[in-house]
């Protein structure tokens, strides 16, 4: 399912290309970091992001071409998540993870875009119902991976210093979701990508813009270190759909 998929790449890369820089320390709640050179801003605000244990992430845009796609999901370590991808006319999906199961509801326009061959079938079986699933089957790793903060982190992790050191400018204070922030710009080759850094307590990275000639997308975070809603699905809400799932046609 490209739309998760997306939104969460574009997270993980727009932050690990902006803030390459290695080592550091995170920042203290009194320390006046907008002071800070930009390439220590944005050491501290990728050690901060690396040691959350869980986040809220919402991204929106079109990177790599297409039609714009949004996410909103909350998700942890232990690979819980809960939220949803919207692909415009191209259809939508609720996700929710917890342990070892999997919960997706497609729209009907998912459906026929993305399966347009057995997809009624299965819009048919659920009737508004979610299609439960094991965390493991491998039709859902794209799914499964994308819940999982470790995943996020890796991402960031194994891109941080793969650019050269340098390169970062730091713009003027100003407010995201009306709390203080720093951004931090690096601009190469052909993409421009801008991390705003909290100016209030742990310097966790907030917003990250990316443009490039393919398009452009804004990723924000938020609710780091909040545990990810525990509900589930009922019975009557869900329909174990796994024997299906290991046929030719994959929902997902």
């Amino acid at each position: 399912m490209s739309g998760h998929r997306w939104a969460a790449r574009a997270a993980a890369g727009a932050a690990a290309v902006a803030l390459t820089v290695t080592g550091g320390t995170l920042a203290q709640a009194d320390d006046d970091i907008d002071s800070l050179p930009a390439e220590e801003i944005a050491e501290r605000s990728r050690d901060a992001l690396l040691d959350a244990d869980s986040l809220h992430v919402s991204a929106r845009g079109s990177i790599g071409g297409g039609a714009d796609m949004s996410l909103d999901l909350t998700l942890d370590r232990e690979g819980n998540c809960a939220g949803g991808v919207d692909m415009g006319e191209d259809g939508s999906v609720e996700i929710i993870k917890r342990g070892d199961d999997v919960w997706l509801k497609p729209d009907a326009a998912f459906w026929k875009n993305h399966v347009p061959v057995g997809g009624s079938t299965f819009d048919a079986i659920l009737d508004g119902r979610y299609m439960k699933a094991s965390a493991d089957n491998p039709r859902l790793l794209n799914v499964t991976e994308t819940c999982d903060l470790d995943t996020f982190r890796e991402l960031i992790a194994d891109n941080a210093g793969t650019a050269d050191r340098g390169g970062l400018t730091k713009g003027e204070k100003t407010e995201v979701n009306g709390a203080p922030a720093v951004p931090v710009t690096r601009v190469a080759g052909g993409e421009r990508l801008t991390a705003y850094v909290s100016a209030e307590g742990t310097p966790y990275p907030v917003r990250i813009t990316v443009s490039n000639a393919d398009g452009k997308g804004t990723v924000n975070l938020s609710g780091f270190d909040r545990p990810v809603p525990s509900a589930t699905p009922s019975p009557d809400e869900t329909v174990d759909v796994t024997a299906l799932l290991g046929r030719s046609v994959s929902p997902v």
